[in-house]
């Protein structure tokens, strides 16, 4: 690995995705984020850095479809959350300002994200987890915001994302009590997907991941699109943007045509990703 200074971080200079506290890979369609600051995975400046500038290259990647986001196999913990230094007030707002910078990315770039959690997702790191499309988990996940009850401050992301995810008021007792969800819960309230046994973790995010590269990049991109961008309207409104994304974005693609020839033709499609 290459070390990047945190001035490189912040002027946009580096060219080469190489990390300190990530690893990044790119290969079958999938990129592939890797937590790698053992053995809890503390947040830093410069790691949401990495991982902003990292996501944010997906929007030169047309042809890659999903986004996975796990821990190093050295790892005791998903992630543990933010690490105190970064919280005091020479940093905090670098801090958040980079965290911001990871959401927005992970709404933008267009691809479904799907995260791995075994072990601890604390703080910053249960808020990494909610980031994704789709949760798998094993029995060891354990999901916590204790920033009220340990650091005497609220964690924004979490208070703006649970109360869709989880309700307001379930997302009330976790944030005010600072209460652990075992993964179980998570799944009950639809904080995660699937729950499996560890070692059973890797080869079902393999096989969720493989069924999504069958498909489409931009088509899945545009579902993403007309599933995040109809949360906050109505039913009527949302009806009528997914009427809107369906025939103007989607119909003009050539992938959308290539699907419904391949039904005529009775063959299997053989999509282009545009």
């Amino acid at each position: 690995m290459v070390e990047v200074s945190t001035d490189e971080l912040y002027g946009e200079k580096k060219t080469r995705m190489d990390f300190k506290f990530i690893q990044w890979e790119l290969r079958d369609g999938t990129a592939r984020l890797t937590l790698n600051r053992p053995p809890h995975n503390s947040l830093n400046t410069e790691m949401l850095m990495e991982m902003a500038l990292a996501l944010e290259s997906l929007h030169e990647a047309p042809h890659l479809k999903v986004v996975l986001i796990r821990a190093g196999k050295d790892s005791k913990s998903f992630c543990d959350g933010v690490e105190i230094p970064e919280y005091t007030a020479a940093r905090v707002f670098q801090m958040l300002d980079a965290f911001a910078r990871v959401f927005a990315a992970s709404i933008e770039i267009g691809k479904p994200i799907v995260v791995a959690v075994n072990g601890q997702a604390v703080g910053g790191g249960c808020e990494l987890a909610a980031f994704g499309d789709m949760v798998i988990a094993t029995p060891k996940a354990r999901f916590l915001q204790p920033e009220i009850e340990k650091l005497g401050m609220f964690p924004p992301f979490a208070t703006s994302v649970f109360p869709y995810i989880i309700g307001p008021k379930r997302a009330m007792e976790m944030l005010l009590t600072g209460e652990p969800l075992t993964a179980e819960e998570a799944v009950t309230l639809g904080l995660v997907n699937k729950v499996v046994r560890e070692s059973e973790l890797e080869s079902t995010v393999e096989k969720l991941l493989a069924r999504i590269t069958e498909h489409s990049a931009p088509v899945l991109a545009i579902a993403k699109r007309a599933i995040y961008e109809g949360l906050g309207m109505s039913l009527r409104d949302s009806l009528r943007h997914s009427y809107d994304l369906l025939l103007n974005e989607l119909y003009k693609l050539e992938d959308a045509q290539e699907g419904l020839r391949a039904i005529k033709e009775k063959r299997k499609p053989q999509w282009k990703n545009r």
